[in-house]
């Protein structure tokens, strides 16, 4: 069984990279399907690995990238909708997945630390060298990468992986949402039980915070479910490794547990879609029925039979609680089966439009709306 998962994934990956040598993102745009009145174009290319997306000042776009190598910056000057310049930060990173922007700092999540980069926006062309405000994180590689925001509370989150695809965690830290000030200190552990988490957003209106989470493999193509879920308070437990998608008891490590006594998801996903940023909507340019509801990227899955995912989704939500899942872009994953592009982050800007990254081909696509 475990030979026939390693060859799936191969094969799976290496339809990848051959996609990727074949298609460019221009090419790949008129591919994509979006809903009547909007419309998707390229913001930037030769964004190797783009994962990761901050806002920074004069509408600079801060990209993480989960290689063990660089951040990058692309600026629209001219503000039509293309960015005209791109800048390398802080090369030989390890993973700088995360980035997150505030008061004129670039913020950094590497594997194993958070960096920052002050008064970045004046010195794109040359950037500073970096001050450590934190670097008491795991060094494992295995689900080390991160995601970083600044929540509403000005305090900086991020989330710690499970070093394995399942197992009970060592160490406290693991498999956990963390927080921290701006400057490092005040470091608290905020929930447990969370495999992977690669995407957070607050909710408009209420300040909730709602997480996307994938789940473990190899328990079939449908199972489990991956999750967005919402912390409400310190002390929560999400399940992981014990009990999966709020009602699934794991058959290795769930043995006299009860998946009563752990927080269910707030949405379940299908499994192995691999749901990374998500995005509230609180801009002005869309139709008025996406005020307020949340965008996801759904990575797409490399370990099932029949791939799935490869989209952009939209969250409905009914009394601060998502009720139903539409797609919103498709068109990277093809009626074969062929990949096409992997959706990684989505980035609301100024004028309400939104971009969203992609790591395969190192793009960062458009997407407006016509009046």
């Amino acid at each position: 069984m475990k030979k026939y998962q390693l060859i799936l994934s191969c094969y799976l990956l290496l339809s990848i990279e051959l996609s990727q040598a074949e298609n460019t993102a221009q090419s790949v745009i008129k591919k994509l399907r979006v809903p009547e009145g909007f419309q998707i174009t390229l913001f930037a290319d030769q964004v190797p690995n783009a994962r990761s997306l901050a806002l920074g000042d004069n509408g600079v776009v801060y990209v993480g990238t989960r290689q063990k190598g660089s951040v990058y910056a692309v600026q629209d000057i001219d503000q039509d909708g293309v960015a005209d310049k791109r800048f390398e930060i802080g090369k030989n990173l390890n993973m700088p997945n995360g980035v997150a922007f505030r008061e004129g700092s670039l913020y950094v999540a590497e594997i194993n630390r958070i960096i920052r980069f002050d008064n970045i926006s004046k010195q794109l062309a040359e950037p500073p060298a970096p001050t450590v405000i934190f670097d008491q994180l795991p060094s494992d590689e295995h689900h080390g990468w991160k995601y970083l925001r600044f929540g509403p509370d000005q305090k900086l989150y991020t989330a710690v992986g499970a070093p394995c695809n399942i197992c009970i965690p060592k160490k406290e830290i693991y498999g956990s949402l963390v927080r921290f000030n701006p400057d490092g200190s005040g470091f608290e552990i905020l929930a447990q039980g969370i495999r992977n988490s690669v995407g957070f957003a607050w909710q408009p209106g209420t300040n909730k915070l709602f997480f996307t989470e994938n789940g473990r493999d190899y328990l079939g193509d449908d199972a489990p479910p991956e999750e967005l879920n919402q912390w409400s308070h310190k002390g929560q437990h999400f399940g992981y490794p014990y009990c999966h998608g709020g009602d699934i008891v794991d058959p290795e490590f769930g043995a006299n547990k009860n998946c009563a006594d752990y927080t269910s998801p707030a949405w379940k996903f299908k499994a192995h879609i691999a749901p990374l940023g998500l995005q509230f909507y609180t801009g002005t340019q869309f139709p008025a029925q996406y005020k307020n509801q949340l965008f996801v990227a759904q990575h797409g899955s490399w370990n099932r039979t029949k791939p799935q995912g490869y989209r952009i989704v939209t969250l409905k939500f009914e009394q601060d609680k998502p009720v139903s899942e539409t797609t919103f872009i498709d068109g990277w994953l093809t009626p074969q089966g062929e990949v096409l592009g992997r959706p990684t982050d989505i980035l609301q800007m100024p004028d309400g439009s939104l971009l969203i990254a992609d790591d395969t081909l190192g793009a960062i696509y458009r997407v407006s709306f016509k009046k």
